[in-house]
């Protein structure tokens, strides 16, 4: 169970961010967790509704998902929700919500918890999230309820195999925009693909320095 310091109106500074990382290099829960914590063990939660953490790429929460005008104003032209269901943990939208809005919408029924396999949506996840980049006036706001564990997952996820970047740096790289805690399941998970990836060649060599603007 991770330990949340209350958040607070200025925001917490971003953990140090690798300036790079080799493929192979060790991607542990342990390793992860300690480039989303503070250093003593305590995990910030998020301070903004949302939070551009990659050019174009918006995580954040339910609040500002339901509010289809507001997205409208950010330019927001496709949404992935990756909490899609009824129950209080989920966020109740779907193609219908967005209708006549020009919002392109997609729907992953996931559980933050860490028996739940996301990872058998990764790749369907970075699919939508490549296809609404291919343009470059597209933009994309993936969210969960709290945009704190799924969505922002699922984004590591698809930095991981669309950008070769390895699972140490794509949480920094979302890490230093936003204040996320996946859980320990999700981690592992996201260790599993790096080790896949690693085998295969698909992470690069030198994955330069994290772009903060």
């Amino acid at each position: 169970m991770k330990k949340h310091l209350s958040p607070s109106k200025q925001p917490q500074p971003p953990p140090n961010v690798p300036a790079a990382a080799p493929p192979g290099g060790e991607a542990t829960v342990q390793t992860l967790n300690e480039l989303l914590s503070d250093g003593s063990g305590f995990y910030s939660l998020p301070t903004q509704h949302f939070n551009e953490v990659f050019p174009r790429i918006y995580v954040g929460n339910a609040f500002v998902a339901q509010n289809a005008m507001r997205l409208q104003k950010l330019g927001v032209t496709h949404v992935l929700n990756v909490a899609e269901g009824t129950s209080f943990m989920h966020v109740n939208t779907s193609a219908d919500f967005y209708a006549g809005t020009g919002i392109t919408y997609h729907g992953i029924q996931a559980n933050d918890t860490e028996q739940f396999d996301l990872s058998a949506f990764f790749e369907e996840g970075a699919d939508f999230i490549d296809k609404a980049l291919a343009h470059n006036n597209r933009k994309v706001y993936v969210h969960c309820r709290e945009g704190y564990s799924r969505s922002p997952t699922m984004v590591v996820a698809y930095l991981m195999l669309r950008h070769k970047m390895d699972a140490r740096l794509a949480v920094a790289t979302v890490r230093h925009k936003r204040e996320i805690g996946p859980n320990d399941g999700f981690l592992r998970q996201l260790c599993q693909l790096n080790e896949k990836l690693a085998k295969e060649g698909k992470l690069n060599g030198e994955v330069g320095k994290l772009k903060t603007k």
